[in-house]
């Protein structure tokens, strides 16, 4: 019986270390592409086209113009989930945002409206991004894959909280989970106090 319980625990353990290892391994290539293309010197402008390199999570992608080095831009006014912690209940919601932004901006022209404060302390540019005439970001509240980011204010920001609101009633996405729910609704007044 101890063989056994002492197994069990190797295997956890093991599990464990294998899961962490993974994790550190998605964080640093995240950061090896933010750190390259960062330094890269590509540059958009405010009603660029521009069109999808790679998304790297639920609320980062990587764009080009033609002729241009590619460029990180933070969609302006959203957070998604994390999509790569293992075991989270969350983690299919920033799944299914990453996989919603690929579907939306694959082979597609987008247009780039980049924000009064046009790149963050990362160096990515901070744009609401735009298929057609559907603003990106704003389909993502309305799916209820993402939450309103409140902490830095911007000019749709009544509009986007509306939405939300509606998902939230409506449970759509991640509002129809009770677990995640709760953990956005922290994340919100978690937020609201940091804009006060």
């Amino acid at each position: 019986m101890v063989w056994k319980s002492g197994t069990q625990a190797y295997l956890f353990w093991g599990c464990i270390a294998v899961l962490l290892g993974a994790s550190l391994f998605y964080g640093v290539s995240v950061e090896q592409v933010r750190r390259s293309v960062t330094k890269s010197g590509g540059k958009i402008d405010s009603g660029s086209i521009v069109s999808l390199v790679r998304v790297i999570d639920g609320d980062t992608v990587l764009v080009a113009q033609s002729d241009q080095q590619p460029v990180l831009v933070r969609i302006l006014g959203i957070k998604a989930f994390e999509a790569s912690i293992a075991k989270d209940v969350a983690a299919p919601y920033g799944q299914a945002t990453i996989d919603t932004l690929s579907r939306s901006l694959k082979d597609r022209p987008i247009r780039v409206l980049l924000h009064a404060t046009p790149k963050d302390k990362h160096g990515r540019y901070i744009a609401m991004l735009y298929v057609e005439d559907q603003d990106i970001g704003l389909r993502l509240v309305k799916d209820g894959l993402v939450l309103v980011y409140t902490v830095y204010p911007f000019p749709a920001m009544s509009l986007y909280l509306q939405e939300q609101d509606l998902a939230r009633s409506g449970r759509r996405g991640f509002w129809a989970n009770d677990e995640v729910t709760t953990r956005a609704l922290a994340l919100l007044n978690e937020w609201r106090g940091r804009t006060q």
